[in-house]
């Protein structure tokens, strides 16, 4: 997977963009969000990145921040849900307020995007609500997108599989205080064995 480019900007036309490194050109696609923030070409740039794999192309996703990066691989995760629609979503809208419209179910918000239907909304607001709640539960408050010891475990155990309501349950059960991450996946992995074999 590649993590991260750094190299220099050799063309933009929005949402594209190519970052040259080594003398390889890597074609990505960016939100606007990341578009507003990047240098003029030919200057340096270091972007986050995420490749998709389909079975017609691998495309490479840029990012200006983690925040952002962490809300499209969340929202490529929620069902009818595809980059495409996770990057007008970042384009038109910041982490930050994007919480706040699940939060308070604001469909009408969401709808404004192109591309997303109210059934789209819908199902946001359900799937991320889990999605979105350790980073409060850590007293960053959700709105803030910041990236927590809560919010990289909940990452974490969905990525092991677990569903977003019972990823929340376990980090909850895993009890309060300060824990690095690993010593949260590992309570919560814990929880999770006990509760199969009482």
């Amino acid at each position: 997977m590649i993590g991260s480019l750094r190299g220099r900007i050799a063309s933009k036309t929005p949402p594209q963009l190519t970052v040259e490194v080594g003398g390889l050109g890597y074609e990505l696609e960016a939100p606007m969000s990341t578009f507003f923030h990047l240098p003029a070409v030919g200057e340096e740039v270091r972007l986050l990145t995420h490749l998709v794999i389909r079975e017609d192309a691998h495309v490479l996703y840029g990012f200006a921040s983690e925040e952002e990066r962490r809300l499209f691989r969340s929202l490529i995760k929620v069902s009818g849900v595809g980059p495409k629609i996770a990057l007008a979503l970042l384009s038109g809208i910041s982490v930050a307020a994007f919480a706040e419209c699940i939060q308070r179910e604001d469909i009408a918000a969401l709808t404004r995007v192109p591309g997303v239907g109210r059934k789209t909304a819908e199902r946001l607001i359900v799937e991320m609500r889990d999605r979105l709640a350790p980073a409060g539960t850590a007293g960053a408050g959700p709105a803030a997108g910041g990236v927590t010891a809560q919010s990289e475990a909940y990452d974490a155990l969905v990525a092991l599989g677990y569903r977003p309501a019972e990823a929340t349950r376990l980090l909850k059960a895993a009890g309060p205080g300060t824990h690095s991450t690993e010593e949260l996946i590992r309570r919560a992995l814990q929880g999770a064995a006990r509760e199969s074999n009482p």
